[in-house]
């Protein structure tokens, strides 16, 4: 049997995540009680189910905080477990709120919105981290529809390692497991005939497979990445983000990214997104 968990903050399209796993045959549950994902487990065995999906948040109250031990007990029935744990920076959260002018599921009357977005990360703290982490802040519907698509196609014996772009002047993505700031390097922006181009056109590519701190910088990575992914791998991690920032996301982080992984896809299964030019 196939099991992926669904959780993370409220707001960050969780619901358009299980939706997507119930389009592609996965028996469904929303909001359940952490207490009672064991006893489901062995209740669709015996009646032959193969793939579920279950979402289980801040809704499910102090139980939530079970999650961590009845997940590895539930490993140890045989089950090939998945976590995919949803979230977004809070000014997105509190935005996506406000405009739908829902309540959030920890409003008392007392606190504020901020306050409870800021509690309920509190709450899913012992949780945010056993899983792949999704940061849905700059992604509309669609995109991650296609995202959580993809991750169901993968093979999860294998470890993905997913090499992310960004620009800092967009903030850093909440899903990355490594961060390398390339911001030091030349920046392609001040040529004027590259300004509009971005790392993956061949007159970028060209200007930074001439410039030695660039070259240097993808050396330091690689051997970084070489030197740490068999721990990972050892460790069991299914997924592994490592996130190239420069200023605008639109350069020097997008051909180190690419470069990474034209170089490790032969190797592990790879994944390539730039977050800017989504």
């Amino acid at each position: 049997m196939q099991l992926f968990l669904i959780s993370g903050l409220s707001g960050s399209g969780k619901s358009i995540t299980l939706k997507v796993l119930e389009d592609s045959g996965y028996y469904c549950v929303d909001n359940l009680p952490a207490d009672l994902l064991d006893p489901l487990v062995k209740h669709l065995q015996l009646s032959g189910y193969n793939n579920i999906a279950v979402s289980i948040d801040v809704r499910s109250a102090n139980s939530v905080q079970h999650l961590p031990p009845l997940l590895h007990q539930i490993k140890q029935q045989g089950v090939e477990v998945h976590v995919l744990f949803l979230d977004a920076q809070s000014d997105t959260l509190v935005k996506r709120f406000s405009e739908t002018r829902r309540l959030h599921p920890l409003s008392d009357g007392k606190r504020t919105l901020p306050e409870c977005v800021q509690h309920e990360r509190e709450l899913l703290a012992g949780i945010s981290d056993i899983g792949h982490h999704i940061d849905t802040s700059e992604l509309n519907a669609n995109a991650l529809r296609a995202r959580v698509k993809q991750l169901i196609k993968l093979d999860h014996a294998r470890l993905t390692l997913l090499f992310e772009s960004f620009g800092y002047k967009h903030g850093i993505p909440l899903d990355a497991d490594f961060v390398f700031d390339v911001r030091c390097l030349p920046n392609p922006h001040y040529e004027p005939q590259l300004r509009p181009l971005t790392g993956r056109d061949k007159d970028v590519i060209g200007f930074l497979e001439n410039i030695q701190s660039a070259q240097e910088m993808f050396k330091d990575i690689l051997g970084f990445l070489e030197r740490w992914l068999p721990g990972f791998i050892a460790d069991n991690r299914s997924y592994l983000t490592v996130a190239i920032g420069c200023t605008g996301g639109q350069h020097r982080s997008v051909y180190l990214a690419e470069k990474l992984a034209a170089y490790f896809e032969s190797q592990q299964q790879v994944l390539v997104r730039h977050r800017e030019l989504s």
